[in-house]
């Protein structure tokens, strides 16, 4: 599949962490979703709905982090892959779960996890 939908740096604040001063203060948690499907109807016919909205993505994957604490970003990572591959046109959905404020006592520029699954049929 070569036609794809990407929602890059959609940005949400959760509660997800191994150490309790995350699940209380919270911080940032950054996504980019990439979706695979065949995007040749939607062209055809110019309708928001032969497509996946990546408006309404965008609303499921931020409830997703903003709702129960999970301590890994792996885990995040896979319940937000999940909402991906929740529509049947998607083929396959890329997820890279980025956490630029990890607790690392050290200078860096982000933390990510990427996971790529594809559709069981």
């Amino acid at each position: 599949m070569t036609d794809r939908i990407a929602l890059t740096g959609l940005r949400a604040r959760g509660r997800h962490g191994v150490y309790d001063f995350e699940r209380v203060q919270g911080q940032d948690f950054v996504v980019d979703a990439v979706l695979e499907l065949d995007l040749a109807q939607a062209a055809r016919s110019d309708e928001v709905t032969d497509t996946v909205h990546y408006g309404e993505l965008a609303e499921r994957l931020v409830a997703v982090i903003t709702d129960e604490p999970v301590n890994l970003i792996e885990t995040l990572a896979d319940r937000l892959i999940t909402v991906c591959l929740a529509d049947p046109r998607v083929c396959a959905a890329t997820v890279t779960v980025h956490k630029p404020e990890a607790p690392v006592p050290h200078t860096f520029t982000d933390v990510a996890v990427t996971m790529r699954r594809s559709q069981v049929r």
